[in-house]
């Protein structure tokens, strides 16, 4: 099965050597999302719950740009500075996405890129 990579300006350019995402047949790979502005490439604030808005709405743009959307996820991986936010990140996953709730890990790590507080990356299947 060919490959596709996924890019859309809708979301942070990769700051790395890797693709905003990969499409094999009807399952999309989204790479790790931070709270990145797409348009300025900086941190979008210092608030987790406003870095977790950001980062969802960065995989939102991304699943679109894939031909689909956060309700074709079927795994989340999440990775937090501080575990005590997880709370938060529940409330704000379910404005994103609807029950039934993808397969999904959370983890707390000493760092993230940027000295960010959250990414989240994604596995999501397109019925096409």
């Amino acid at each position: 099965m060919a490959k596709t990579i996924i890019s859309t300006n809708k979301a942070p350019a990769a700051i790395g050597t890797y693709s905003q995402a990969v499409k094999v047949g009807n399952t999309v790979y989204i790479s790790g999302q931070i709270p990145l502005d797409p348009e300025t490439m900086e941190v979008c604030s210092q608030d987790f719950s406003a870095q977790a808005i950001q980062v969802f709405e960065n995989l939102k743009a991304v699943a679109q740009a894939s031909g689909g959307s956060l309700a074709d996820a079927v795994k989340l991986n999440i990775s937090m500075t501080d575990l005590s936010n997880f709370p938060t990140i529940n409330e704000i996953m379910a404005t994103y996405i609807a029950q039934p709730y993808p397969a999904r890990a959370a983890v707390g790590v000493a760092a993230l890129p940027k000295g960010v507080q959250v990414e989240i990356e994604a596995i999501l299947h397109i019925d096409s």
